[in-house]
């Protein structure tokens, strides 16, 4: 026995620095998977709005999510009801702020503004995640400071196009209101009880927080009337519910999971840069060199803070 211990010994040791550099590149590809499918909803929530109100966009947004992942949600859920019962209170406040109110803000904001400009405003939404993360006594690291204020400033000047006296539509400051509902609600899942899987958790916020959303629908469709079902509508109701709903928010929670709100939001701010290539392809929104340079300025900083160790 002492020679299997001798010989066993060495090798945890050694084992856990690949497994914390596997957590690390799992969580930082979760985390860009989620931003990039998260581009497309920006796209789609200034294409749909003309034909498609913005609250009725986010509820059938949700309840096509909930479908897609009641196959494996509903088991899930009901096998963990105890759970969520005793942690009520954090899964509706959770639902509340990341299903009812977050898309419902970015809806409203694609009446009257573009969708280069809600990625771009979405991305300060990591500034507060490490602000809440700091705040929580984790130590953020020089590098990451540093690459986040890069990100940031590659922002600022996107949004102000190199202005002191930015022009913000009313559209800007809904998506403002939606980048501290995110912010949020990424630092309350670092506070995820660990007993509580993932699929379940995802399921539960997806149904209270329609369910939340539902009398708000029932205005809308009594007071603007519904829209129209064709493929222009459909398809991309489709796309956010399936996709950059059921798929990509599991991805960004797996993220938070295994790197942490600061982290994982760090790479959030690749989201103004896949956002405005999307706008400029799908929508033909302009993108002029100042665009490009502060692209280069958030990318460059993404990197920076992303591969830092927090030194």
């Amino acid at each position: 026995m002492a020679v299997l211990d001798r010989t066993r010994t060495p090798v945890e040791p050694s084992a856990a620095p690949g497994r914390a550099a596997g957590g690390l590149g799992a969580g930082l590809a979760l985390a860009a998977l989620a931003t990039v499918v998260w581009s497309g909803s920006f796209v789609t929530a200034r294409g749909l709005h003309d034909s498609v109100p913005p609250v009725q966009h986010a509820f059938w947004r949700w309840v096509i999510a909930i479908v897609a992942l009641a196959p494996f949600g509903i088991r899930a859920a009901w096998r963990e009801r105890a759970l969520l019962r005793s942690h009520l209170t954090f899964v509706t406040l959770a639902a509340l702020l990341g299903v009812t109110v977050y898309n419902t803000l970015v809806n409203q904001a694609g009446l009257t503004t573009s969708a280069g400009n809600m990625g771009m405003i979405m991305a300060a939404s990591p500034v507060l995640m490490a602000v809440y993360e700091r705040a929580g006594g984790a130590r953020l690291g020089a590098r990451r400071v540093t690459g986040t204020l890069l990100a940031c400033a590659g922002v600022v000047l996107l949004v102000s196009k190199g202005s002191l006296t930015p022009d913000f539509a009313p559209g800007d400051l809904w998506v403002v209101a939606a980048a501290v509902c995110f912010g949020s609600y990424s630092a309350l899942l670092r506070r995820r009880p660990p007993e509580l899987g993932g699929v379940p958790f995802l399921f539960a916020t997806f149904v209270l927080g329609t369910l939340m959303l539902l009398p708000a629908y029932v205005v809308s469709v009594w007071t603007q009337g519904g829209f129209e079902v064709r493929p222009g509508t459909v398809g991309p109701l489709s796309y956010v519910g399936v996709v950059s709903s059921a798929i990509a928010f599991f991805a960004w929670n797996k993220a938070i999971a295994l790197v942490g709100a600061a982290r994982a939001g760090v790479v959030y701010y690749l989201q103004p840069v896949c956002v405005a290539l999307l706008s400029y392809a799908v929508l033909g929104e302009s993108m002029g060199w100042m665009r490009v340079g502060c692209m280069v300025l958030i990318l460059g900083g993404v990197v920076l803070a992303s591969v830092g160790r927090g030194d």
